[in-house]
């Protein structure tokens, strides 16, 4: 029984969604600019046309594993284009989730740090670069942004994300 049990914990990181989507043994890849607009819906939101944001958002990434600002506060059916900038000298990432999506896709990136990223919810930023991601919440809720990097998470970079009403 306990081997069954040590199996499965062992596998429940890949089963999980989000661990699953999008991710190879490629190293990460930017989005090209004329990808189609996703229709995929999830808890958090989905993607956003660019077009119809009514918000610009600078996000600056640090190698102090925070992201500035660390807190964003939304209406139910915004849009909102991130500009997501790497400030540091080491990859990171902005990736929107729950908390529980979030911690499975860190514990999955600590086993294969070189999964490909090309979700609309996720931008993989090298250090010195900037890149857009456009999201539209759907949902009210608490969400959270993650820098999914093996040991970033780990070390606090994350923002809250509120949606309201």
């Amino acid at each position: 029984m306990k081997t069954i049990l040590l199996s499965l914990a062992l596998a429940l990181p890949f089963a999980h969604p989000l661990a699953a989507l999008a991710h190879g043994n490629e190293p990460h890849a930017a989005k090209p600019a004329n990808a189609p607009i996703s229709t995929e819906r999830h808890p958090w939101g989905m993607q956003g046309d660019p077009r119809h944001a009514t918000r610009t958002i600078r996000v600056t990434m640090r190698d102090t594993m925070r992201f500035e600002p660390a807190r964003f506060e939304f209406k139910r059916g915004e849009t909102v284009t991130f500009v997501v900038h790497n400030a540091g000298k080491v990859m990171h990432e902005f990736v929107i989730g729950t908390e529980a999506e979030l911690v499975a896709h860190a514990e999955a990136m600590k086993k294969h740090p070189d999964m490909e990223h090309d979700e609309p919810y996720m931008a993989h930023v090298p250090p010195g670069k900037t890149q857009r991601l456009t999201w539209r919440f759907t949902e009210p809720g608490e969400f959270l942004a993650g820098c999914l990097v093996a040991g970033h998470w780990d070390a606090g970079m994350r923002a809250a994300i509120t949606v309201k009403e």
